[in-house]
């Protein structure tokens, strides 16, 4: 695949995402503005809860939906703080929820915590909004450890298996994204995939199209299915679109 068409499609499928400290009303706007672009709209916006109602405002006439986050970036293992969360992002009017899993607690072999905090999500977002789940496979590690993370998270109804927040030492990996694919496509593909965190340039998010592509097949690849979170990616995308190369 060209990398003018590459770009295209990875627009298509960009969660153009803006998660500093700092964040203000101003950058959302702006953030908004950017994610429609000449090329077509960005798949969603990914911003701070609170910034919700102001973003749903502003893409009302778009089909760029808005998500938000929850258990994030920490991955805590407070049920009651996720259930609070995850109530009040829908009610701000959230989109997709894109949710951390306690991954110390899975790392320490406390599965059972891990379900209960899968079965809240997935009630709560049934039908209302896609759940995607932050496996932080930076701190999983191993392929095998982030195949099981991933294949639970499925087997509990996940919407989307997402590598990373982007907060940690280790964001997104081909290793870790072929893991992740793997096991959804053994699972008859029920879930969708995105990678996130670290991703600047069209040559690294290429990476994870070429691989979801060839683990999953093209026709596969499509908002529904596949996604790239990222802040600064789209610039990149736009300028190499732009020169035609």
């Amino acid at each position: 695949m060209d990398d003018v068409s590459a770009a295209k499609i990875i627009i298509q499928c960009l969660d153009l995402t803006s998660l500093g400290e700092h964040d203000t009303e101003d950058e959302v706007i702006e953030l908004c503005r950017r994610s429609q672009t000449e090329y077509g709209p960005t798949a969603a916006v990914c911003i701070w809860p609170k910034f919700v109602p102001l973003a749903k405002n502003l893409l009302i006439d778009s089909s760029t939906k808005v998500a938000t986050v929850v258990n994030f970036p920490d991955g805590g293992d407070d049920l009651v703080r996720l259930e609070m969360e995850i109530s009040s992002a829908l009610k701000y009017g959230a989109d997709e929820i894109d949710a951390v899993l306690p991954y110390r607690e899975f790392l320490k072999g406390n599965i059972t915590l891990c379900e209960e905090f899968l079965r809240t999500a997935v009630k709560l977002c049934h039908k209302r909004a896609p759940l995607k789940i932050i496996l932080e496979t930076g701190e999983l590690k191993s392929a095998a450890t982030i195949a099981l993370a991933t294949k639970l998270c499925i087997s509990h109804g996940a919407n989307f298996i997402k590598t990373s927040t982007g907060k940690s030492k280790v964001s997104a990996t081909p290793e870790a994204a072929n893991a992740i694919l793997e096991t959804i496509a053994s699972g008859r593909r029920n879930a969708g995939f995105k990678a996130s965190g670290g991703i600047k340039t069209l040559e690294e998010a290429k990476k994870y199209l070429v691989l979801a592509n060839a683990i999953m097949g093209y026709k596969w690849i499509s908002p529904k299915n596949f996604r790239i979170g990222a802040s600064s990616l789209l610039d990149n995308l736009l300028e190499v679109i732009s020169r035609g190369y």
